[in-house]
């Protein structure tokens, strides 16, 4: 018999409880105590159009709580292939020396926005719902809190003329801190 994934647990759970106030908690615990478990919260109200609420869309939720205001309309769940096979993902990482290609952080260095260990993802420059591919050229190294961010919104990458004009505009201290950052990246 296959194991129950947190997403469905999360689903159960939810169903069981519409228009009772979740706490955050009780979401963790319905999941097996999935670390993971706002992320599939997320997905189901992102990707599958759930009606829950947060503290952002009403003031009678405090942080940390939830509401499933109503049943969810049935339509069918998205289906995501894991297409970017472990060697396409090896040679990404290496290309991009094991950095994140938006901020610059590798692995062991701490995320300054979630005070965590950086971890590496292979993210799509042109997202596969915006008609990219997973090929190598459309492939490049982000660490989580970059490849969160980044989703359907970044563009393609600057051009060597672009990113040379910024630089050229920068002031001399910002100037310093790139060539400085480029000699690390670079060093052999």
């Amino acid at each position: 018999m296959s194991k129950i994934g947190s997403k469905e647990l999360i689903r159960r759970f939810l169903l069981a409880n519409i228009r009772r106030v979740i706490e955050s908690h009780e979401l963790q615990e319905a999941a097996n105590g999935a670390v993971q478990y706002s992320r599939r919260l997320r997905e189901l109200r992102d990707e599958e159009g759930w009606p829950i609420l947060t503290h952002n869309d009403t003031t009678a939720l405090k942080p940390g709580q939830y509401l499933l205001k109503e049943r969810p309309k049935q339509k069918a769940r998205p289906q995501f292939a894991r297409t970017i096979s472990a060697k396409l993902r090896a040679e990404v990482l290496d290309r991009n020396g094991f950095t994140c290609q938006m901020c610059g952080l590798t692995p062991g260095d701490i995320d300054p926005f979630t005070k965590r260990p950086v971890r590496l993802h292979v993210g799509h420059i042109k997202d596969k719902s915006l008609g990219g591919k997973d090929e190598i050229s459309n492939l490049r190294t982000l660490c989580s809190t970059c490849n969160q961010g980044a989703k359907n919104i970044t563009t393609e990458k600057p051009s060597r003329i672009w990113l040379l004009s910024q630089i050229r505009r920068a002031a001399q201290d910002d100037q310093r801190a790139v060539f400085e950052w480029l000699k690390r990246q670079f060093e052999e």
